[in-house]
């Protein structure tokens, strides 16, 4: 069982940054691949980007290539999503999520069992 816990959503302008950070706990964390999913009103949960167990692969959406940066620190039980040059369009309930997981399914939001309660990003223009 994994639990995962959200923080450093907020309210930020257009072009600005935030870094958001999911905290799980358990001693199996190195061993889970872990995404970031988002969810805007009215719409399909989408996925935002995805790192590897070992760190090695990280995979993003094409709407937020070059502008986000994923990372995790298994030391700490920690994944990070480095937000830059923030858009509207990118005004989410962000998510974090665990499994383990290998390949294109870590950017499957249905292969994921483990969910963060998610933490909300607003980003005006």
């Amino acid at each position: 069982q994994v639990q995962l816990v959200e923080s450093g959503g907020g309210l930020v302008q257009a072009g600005g940054s935030l870094r958001l950070s999911c905290a799980g706990s358990g001693r199996t964390f190195s061993s889970y691949a872990m995404g970031w999913f988002r969810q805007a009103p009215g719409k399909e949960r989408e996925f935002v980007s995805a790192i590897t167990w070992t760190g090695d692969s990280t995979y993003y959406a094409n709407s937020v290539n070059g502008r986000f940066t994923i990372s995790r620190e298994n030391a700490k039980n920690t994944v990070y999503l480095q937000m830059k040059s923030l858009k509207p369009e990118d005004t989410a309930v962000y998510y974090c999520a665990a499994d383990r997981l290998m390949g294109p399914d870590v950017a499957a939001s249905s292969k994921y069992r483990y969910w963060g309660q998610g933490t909300q990003v607003t980003v005006s223009s």
